[in-house]
């Protein structure tokens, strides 16, 4: 792994400096200050959008005018002069979008957009030195990669398929007109998702700007059977308030259990050469859970601005009350207690899982798995790190599918065994995933293969016996595509 920058560099960024002496006062980056300030700022405008500029109040050319500014300004003030990176992928692509045919759109704004990510990646790696001395840009050129590419598709859908080729989640989001440039600069730049995403459908988005998007989702309900006489008006301050609230509780854990037990620890002479196997079994998973808060705090903040703004209206649940989880990235308490591999995985990074399955697993005539892996290995970046944890993640999947398939219905005839089996098998899911993600945390195969060497391979082994001499049974309910899909594509925090 690369040596951890000096404390000078810490504070070097190629946005705003205006917040150096508060970055210097917290002892944190200057760049991670510069975008939780952003996002807060994005947060308060994200009300006032709401109040002010509702669309009962204003047209849709103002909001999104508004939106695209306020955007590009946050772009400028956290990257400088890297956002240039930005807007020249938007601009390129948005030549393509009405230049040619519809049968060529998504296929060239796919390969410039995932090239331009890729080769920035690279850049940062091995021309930059694993971006040490960089600021990084790539979180939002990797949101509006995804962006680009679900809109490119989609407009494929609308003008270039016909109807009945289409899935039916397809025939929802496709989109019969192409975007005016105000419209497209505003889905990919606007200032509720331009630096911490997440992903989002254009229809959904121009639902949401034009004031039908809770209108929409509140039409699948009918009200008169629940005593109402017209439509209510759901107010996302109470998720915002919550989201918020968890938002607390990360930072207050990034603080103090992430810096107490950085990834660092991993490459101690301690922990690799004198700590006894459970030891360090128990302090990877330690090191591991410190790891995630910054994840937790980021995608938990960034649903709340676009709630506080309006959007991420998602319906009614079964019990009548309003959900705004149309936009969460993570669901925490199913992530933290999670009971199988695939469990842990359909709810981390929910939005790109969802970006994979639309744009590649449900496209691709061949080996859709695979490829889906590939692609998300290539938006993910490339650290060799990345590809430890994506290769482990599939070992692993396959050897806890098997197992669960041979064994899971042994502890069904009872509450106790159920329970015992819950219990054994959320501990081992959480000690896998640490083990499995931590060369993602690491970056670099040097410190991987010493961490992997200090715990003897023993997942990998493990998983490998398993796989030769378990015997393959079908799965008890098959349900399994877009499931195998997510394993494949989640392993991977961010």
């Amino acid at each position: 792994m690369a040596a951890a920058p000096p404390p000078s560099l810490s504070y070097r960024t190629t946005g705003s400096t205006c917040l150096h002496p508060l970055s210097r006062l917290l002892g944190v980056p200057l760049d991670q200050v510069n975008f939780v300030a952003c996002q807060l700022v994005a947060l308060f405008a994200a009300f006032w959008f709401r109040i002010y500029l509702s669309p009962g109040k204003t047209s849709p050319e103002v909001r999104h005018t508004f939106a695209t500014i306020f955007g590009i300004y946050f772009v400028i003030f956290c990257f400088g002069w890297y956002s240039a990176h930005l807007f020249v992928l938007v601009l390129m692509c948005y030549g393509i979008m009405v230049t040619a045919s519809i049968s060529n759109i998504p296929r060239y704004s796919f390969f410039v957009a995932m090239g331009y990510l890729t080769i920035c990646h690279i850049s940062r790696i091995y021309i930059f030195h694993y971006g040490i001395l960089t600021t990084d840009f790539s979180g939002p050129l990797m949101i509006v990669t995804q962006k680009i590419t679900t809109l490119a598709f989609q407009v494929h859908d609308g003008l270039g398929r016909r109807a009945e080729d289409l899935s039916a989640e397809q025939h929802r989001l496709a989109i019969k007109v192409k975007p005016s440039f105000l419209e497209y600069l505003s889905y990919l730049l606007n200032f509720m998702s331009v630096i911490a995403g997440p992903c989002n459908n254009f229809k959904d988005y121009t639902a949401f700007i034009e004031g039908r998007h809770i209108h929409m989702k509140l039409l699948e309900v009918n009200w008169k059977q629940k005593g109402f006489h017209s439509l209510p008006e759901p107010s996302p301050t109470g998720a915002v308030i919550h989201k918020l609230c968890m938002t607390l509780v990360a930072l207050l854990l990034f603080l103090t259990l992430t810096k107490t037990f950085p990834v660092t620890c991993l490459m101690d002479d301690w922990f690799v050469h004198r700590a006894n196997f459970l030891t360090r079994l128990g302090y990877l998973y330690v090191v591991m859970q410190a790891s995630k808060p910054k994840y937790y705090f980021a995608w938990t903040l960034a649903d709340a601005v676009n709630n506080a703004a309006g959007f991420g209206f998602s319906g009614v649940d079964k019990n009548g009350n309003f959900c705004w989880n149309l936009l969460s990235n993570l669901n925490i308490w199913k992530i933290e207690t999670a009971t199988s591999f695939k469990m842990y995985l359909e709810n981390w990074n929910i939005q790109t899982a969802i970006w994979l399955k639309r744009v590649c697993y449900e496209r691709v005539p061949w080996y859709p798995t695979v490829l889906t892996f590939v692609l998300s290995a290539l938006w993910h970046g490339v650290y060799p790190g990345y590809y430890f944890t994506f290769l482990t993640g599939i070992l692993v999947t396959l050897a806890a599918r098997t197992v669960r398939n041979n064994y899971r219905y042994c502890f069904l005839s009872s509450r106790t065994l159920k329970l015992v089996y819950d219990v054994v098998t959320w501990a081992v899911t959480q000690l896998a995933v640490s083990y499995t993600v931590a060369p993602f945390v690491m970056l670099a195969v040097e410190p991987t293969i010493s961490l992997y060497k200090s715990m003897y391979f023993y997942l990998h082994i493990i998983s490998l016996l398993i796989i030769i001499f378990l015997p393959v049974r079908p799965q008890a309910h098959m349900q399994m595509q877009p499931q195998t899909l997510n394993s494949v594509n989640k392993k991977k925090a961010d």
